[in-house]
């Protein structure tokens, strides 16, 4: 399906699922019908299951939106407490559609939770509360984290999920690469067919050396491994020290949940000659002048002491503090304002989810859960992007179960689009 059809579906108003591969612009969709709501003066709740995920929106995670944080269960009685706490009865009593993004990483029992707290809410017993419902996300990316000895379930696995009547708008278009290496090596890893043509394609990029002077990310399975490699990186380079601050303001807890979720560390430590990545998108009249995931190396400070960043194309652009928000409706709750850099001689496959990457160094020789490898390899441009330092049978895998349901979801937004076309005929006809 098309963004423009999938636009049009989320516009009629259906509770919908916004999946497809990563790169195929889901969260570019989602930030246009998000513009489209704010623009009739409908209130829509922006959240996400993870705090990193939520910043890319701008929203807030949807443990703290609909008032549950950590909570496994809550009882009837719990939840109708729920209702006691003003701030959340004028929040639900305004809000007409809910964004979940990331809704991969959501477990099952937490969206039946959140769908017994809006009924309760909207006093109303239609799948959440009558609110309009779009969730977005890959299944065959990051799963639900498990604790304990129990699996964790996928959200389609909700009581709700069946009962939401939801349409399946399953992007196809591919706007993140553009090499038809790459994309034929993570269409493999989607259809479970890693052959032998798509291990050599691999292979060939095992070992290599970035031809460019500036080293690109490297991109680690595990946390010790990154903060080990940035630390001691930073410390090799014997010139002056320029240290950001971050500050805040708003709500205090909404600001620590922004300060712990956002890529950007509070405190920023830079040096001439340092390897940095921006961590988020900047526009300037629809121009695009850095995004959530570009490299470069800084050459030097200006007048303020702000860094200036070359990036690989030669440009230098000198990156000025910027601000993460959540927002309610037009009123701003929290905001943090930072450097938007961060270290980039190493980040996490998990911290990566997000992000576009023109070249990195990859280790997935510890690759431990499934998704981790079709999570980094998909960040990249072009196969010519990828340094492989090593890779492991794990990297290959995809949760069997969810490989059935992708197949599913694409029947079930065939069928979406066919009746979409169906419609449009019979207005057409209808007119004659």
């Amino acid at each position: 399906m098309t963004q423009k059809e999938a636009l049009a579906i989320l516009k009629a108003g259906h509770n919908v699922l916004l999946t497809g591969p990563a790169g195929s612009g889901k969260t570019f969709l989602l930030n246009q019908f998000i513009k489209y709501l704010k623009e009739k003066n409908i209130v829509v709740a922006v959240t996400a299951s993870t705090g990193i995920a939520a910043t890319h929106l701008g929203g807030r995670t949807i443990h703290s939106w609909a008032g549950i944080g950590i909570h496994d269960y809550l009882s009837s009685r719990e939840i109708h407490a729920l209702t006691k706490r003003s701030y959340l009865k004028k929040q639900f009593d305004k809000t007409s559609v809910l964004i979940i993004d990331e809704v991969s990483m959501l477990h099952a029992h937490r969206l039946d939770m959140i769908d017994a707290v809006c009924q309760e809410f909207k006093n109303n017993e239609l799948p959440f509360g009558g609110i309009q419902v779009v969730m977005s996300g890959d299944f065959f990316q990051l799963p639900p984290i498990s604790s304990g000895q129990n699996e964790a379930e996928f959200v389609y696995k909700a009581k709700v999920w069946s009962e939401m009547d939801l349409r399946v708008c399953y992007l196809d278009e591919q706007h993140r690469q553009n090499d038809k290496k790459m994309t034929a090596i993570l269409k493999s890893l989607r259809q479970d067919k890693v052959d032998d043509k798509t291990i050599k394609l691999l292979n060939s990029r095992l070992n290599q050396k970035a031809k460019t002077a500036d080293r690109p990310v490297r991109l680690f399975t595990h946390n010790a491994d990154v903060d080990a490699i940035n630390d001691a990186e930073l410390e090799k380079i014997n010139a002056q020290e320029f240290t950001y601050r971050m500050s805040g303001e708003g709500e205090n807890k909404l600001v620590e949940s922004l300060k712990k979720n956002c890529l950007v560390p509070e405190s920023l430590i830079l040096k001439q000659g340092a390897l940095v990545m921006f961590v988020k998108n900047k526009f300037i009249e629809e121009k695009v002048v850095y995004v959530n995931g570009t490299t470069g190396i800084v050459v030097g400070f200006d007048e303020n002491n702000y860094p200036i960043v070359r990036l690989r194309s030669g440009e230098e652009i000198v990156a000025l503090p910027d601000s993460w928000t959540i927002d309610d409706e037009h009123k701003v709750l929290a905001k943090i304002i930072q450097v938007p850099l961060r270290l980039a001689w190493a980040i996490t496959v998990h911290k990566s989810q997000g992000m576009t990457l023109e070249a990195a160094e990859i280790d997935l020789s510890r690759s431990f859960g499934y998704g981790m490898g079709y999570v980094a390899l998909s960040r990249l441009t072009s196969l010519d992007g990828l340094y492989l330092i090593g890779i492991n049978e794990m990297a290959y895998k995809l949760d069997p179960q969810v490989f059935a349901y992708d197949k599913e979801l694409l029947m079930l937004s065939q069928q979406e689009k066919g009746d979409i076309k169906s419609k449009a005929f019979k207005k057409q006809t209808s007119m004659l």
